[in-house]
Formats: structure tokens, C-alpha cells, sequence
């Protein structure tokens, strides 16, 4: 059986698992943390999650394994048919993630984690975030699904990623830099599917074992 393996209050992790859910693939979950132990290493040579297990199997990184699940298992698609949309469909997965996460998790660690940002970075990924959700405007549809009429992969990877961009945005400048968008009501909407309220469960209940867990991880460190 495939394995989805990491933890639920990450957002790449539930970009994956909602694919799933969606789809009805049957799946297992193993809790696997970010501590870079030898055998996290062995499995993802980054240390990073989510990945997949199956037999003596592994593949990382949730864009490839979106792809596979899409491949492997057909039924209820998160593609369209034709080429030219299924590109689009990608292009706007790549987008959020290349320039709008991957920007504002600059941020997280003072958002969400107790940490500081210095204020050359505020500067810096205040401005690139600006700028990029201007350009994001310009691709996105929200008609109401993120690419157009019908749920997609891409739908998956933006109720992931848009509420913590536009939550640290709103955190650090006290200005959530989508607000030019309708995001929250769009959340709403996606709320109501059970897959959606599935993933927000657990979400929900894996983020405090994961403030243990940092917390246990900052003592072991202290105490070397």
C-alpha cells in the first residue's frame, strides 16, 4: 500500500494528502518528523517531507508525487483532458510555490515559531511578495476553483499555501499581501468539502505534538 509519510500540520504534507482524499486513493500515513536523523536521511536525502513509501520504494518531493498519483490511479481527475489546460493547471501549482511560499516562508519562523527575521529580510521578501501577488493576479481565476470551473491538483496546493502566505504577510507588515483576492472566501468554499474538513482535523490536532516536539527538540539541544 502507498504510504504517505511526514505530518499533518505541514502544508506540502496536506497538499498531497488531499490529492488523495480527493481522489479516494487508498493510503497509509506514517509520522515521520523533520529531526535530519540517519533514517530520515536514508529515505529523503534532504530531510525534507512529505515523501512516499511503497514496498522498498520511495519518492520525494509533492509535485512528482502529485504526478504519480494522477498516473496511477485515473479515476476522478485532478487534471484536465487537454494538454494546453493540464500545463496551465502546473504553471499555477509552480507559481504559489516558487513565487509566493517559497517567498513568504522567509518568514515563518517569525509568523508562526517564535523566531526573529532580521529587517533586511522583512525588506527584501515584503517587496518580493508585493510584486509576485501582483503577478499571481494575472493567472489565477477563482470561479470558482483556483485554475477555473473544476476542482484540480491545483486547488490542492493552494489551500496549502495561500492562507500561511497571507497569514505571515498579515503577521510581520500587518497587511496580508492577497488581500487583493478573494482568498478567505474561497477557503470557505473548500471548507465544506468532507476531504477538506478531513485534512483541517488533522491539521489541527498533529500541530500540537508538533510544538511538543520542537520544544523537546530546542531542550536536547540546550542540554548538549
Amino acid at each position: 500500500m502507498l504510504t504517505l509519510c511526514g505530518f499533518a500540520a505541514s502544508n506540502y504534507y496536506n497538499k498531497v494528502k488531499l490529492a488523495l482524499l480527493e481522489k479516494e486513493v487508498p493510503f497509509a500515513e506514517k509520522l515521520v518528523w523533520v529531526d535530519r536523523s540517519p533514517a530520515l536521511l536514508a529515505k529523503s536525502p534532504l530531510g525534507k517531507i512529505p515523501y512516499f513509501e511503497m514496498d522498498d520504494k520511495v519518492l520525494i518531493e509533492s509535485q512528482p508525487m502529485l504526478d504519480y498519483v494522477e498516473d496511477a490511479y485515473p479515476q476522478k481527475p485532478l487534471l484536465p483532458a487537454d494538454p494546453w489546460d493540464r500545463a496551465a493547471v502546473r504553471q499555477l501549482i509552480q507559481f504559489i510555490e516558487l513565487h509566493l511560499e517559497l517567498v513568504a516562508r522567509e518568514l515563518y519562523g517569525e509568523a508562526f515559531f517564535g523566531g526573529k527575521v532580521s529587517d533586511d529580510i522583512k525588506l527584501r521578501v515584503g517587496k518580493q511578495l508585493k510584486r509576485n501577488a501582483a503577478a499571481f493576479g494575472k493567472l489565477v481565476k477563482f470561479s470558482p476553483y483556483i485554475a477555473g470551473d473544476t476542482f484540480t491538483m491545483a486547488d490542492c496546493a493552494a489551500l496549502a499555501h495561500l492562507p500561511m502566505v497571507g497569514s505571515a504577510s498579515k503577521i510581520i507588515y500587518g497587511e496580508d499581501m492577497l488581500a487583493d483576492y478573494p482568498v478567505r472566501d474561497y477557503v470557505k468554499m473548500l471548507a465544506q468539502r468532507p476531504t477538506v474538513q478531513k485534512i483541517d482535523i488533522d491539521r489541527k490536532a498533529n500541530r500540537e505534538a508538533m510544538t511538543l516536539w520542537i520544544a523537546e527538540a530546542k531542550a536536547k539541544a540546550n542540554a548538549k
